[in-house]
């Protein structure tokens, strides 16, 4: 009995912000890119060893978003979307992905496409700023 090898080499998932402090700079002295649905917040990192490695994540959803269980499908679905996602953003960045009020009915109504269309649409904005 032999196993064959994948189809495809599994993606490579993005490192995850967790520090407030990783959040706060992002906030304060990274640039943001709104949509309807969501809104990036992307800030380059310059320095060390970081710039040869992957972007690194970070999530926001409030209370706003609807109750635990909605949150947690809007994360769950960002947190695809983005690994999916990833070979869009430069390397050296760290992305705060903060999700609107809507962002829980796109989720239902759409599902995993329409979170993916959404954030592709805020990535190529992004691109075309020079963020």
């Amino acid at each position: 009995m032999s196993v064959e090898p994948a189809a495809s080499a599994p993606r490579k998932r993005p490192r995850r912000l967790s520090r407030s402090a990783d959040f706060e700079r992002v906030y304060r002295q990274g640039r943001s890119i709104g949509g309807r649905y969501f809104v990036l917040h992307l800030f380059p990192r310059d320095g060390g060893g970081e710039l040869k490695e992957d972007p690194r994540l970070g999530l926001s959803v409030s209370r706003k978003v609807g109750g635990a269980v909605e949150r947690n499908k809007v994360k769950r679905l960002l947190r695809t979307a983005v690994d999916e996602l990833v070979e869009q953003f430069d390397p050296a960045v760290d992305v705060v992905v903060v999700a609107r009020t809507d962002a829980g009915e796109l989720c239902e109504r759409e599902g995993l496409a329409g979170v993916k269309r959404e954030l592709s649409e805020l990535i190529a904005d992004a691109g075309k700023q020079g963020a």
